[in-house]
């Protein structure tokens, strides 16, 4: 279904999904996108893994704070315009400059860190044999470069949730700031008072080789 044609009326904002690599950042943008656009939300997902990359990502190892200041831009850029944009966030450069392109245009904007240890993303990231590459896959910088969020506006504990667990309590987050409705009079669960979509295969999900 065309993005476009999801209107409810609500406003926009970016969820930008920070963590390790295989802490589930795709993983949960994606659950997470799914159950938003069955609520008839304007959804559109930014993915800086270069497995899954929706912009290109050829700045990623040369210069990865502009390559952060790109997706940030092009996600402000959709938010401000309705959409509620996704973001699965390479890694700490250029994070606080996304922040304060948002704050400046009076764009919301949600920084979500999926806390994982690196023993557990290690056995979760996989191998380039099982995503199809001849050569290993590729590989975001090392993790000892990553820095967290010192103040996000919610951490989660990615190897003690569920996938279903994580999304919704995303989405429980956006509800409160007032991004997204919890009746939204567009969304056909609303009438029965669905707090949380109940349709799709992914409810069903846990957390097993995610990115």
């Amino acid at each position: 279904m065309n993005d476009d044609g999801l209107r409810c009326g609500c406003a926009g904002a970016t969820v930008w999904f920070t963590g390790l690599p295989g802490s589930g950042k795709t993983t949960i943008a994606q659950a997470l996108g799914d159950a938003l656009r069955e609520r008839r939300h304007r959804v559109k997902i930014l993915d800086g893994d270069p497995r899954y990359a929706t912009l290109p990502t050829g700045l990623a190892r040369d210069d990865p704070h502009r390559h952060t200041e790109r997706i940030g831009l092009a996600a402000e850029v959709l938010a401000r315009n309705g959409f509620l944009t996704l973001v699965s966030a390479p890694g700490p450069a250029g994070r606080a400059a996304v922040r304060r392109r948002h704050e400046a245009s009076g764009t919301p904007y949600v920084e979500i860190h999926l806390d994982a240890p690196r023993a557990v993303c290690a056995k979760r990231r996989p191998t380039g044999e099982e995503t199809g590459h001849t050569a290993p896959a590729p590989t975001p910088p090392p993790d000892e470069a990553y820095e967290p969020p010192a103040d996000p506006d919610l951490r989660l504990i990615t190897h003690h949730m569920s996938i279903t667990q994580t999304a919704a309590a995303v989405y429980a987050l956006l509800v409160d700031k007032g991004a997204v409705r919890s009746r939204c009079p567009a969304d056909g669960n609303a009438s029965r008072g669905a707090p949380w979509p109940v349709k799709g295969s992914w409810l069903c999900r846990d957390f097993g080789s995610v990115p």
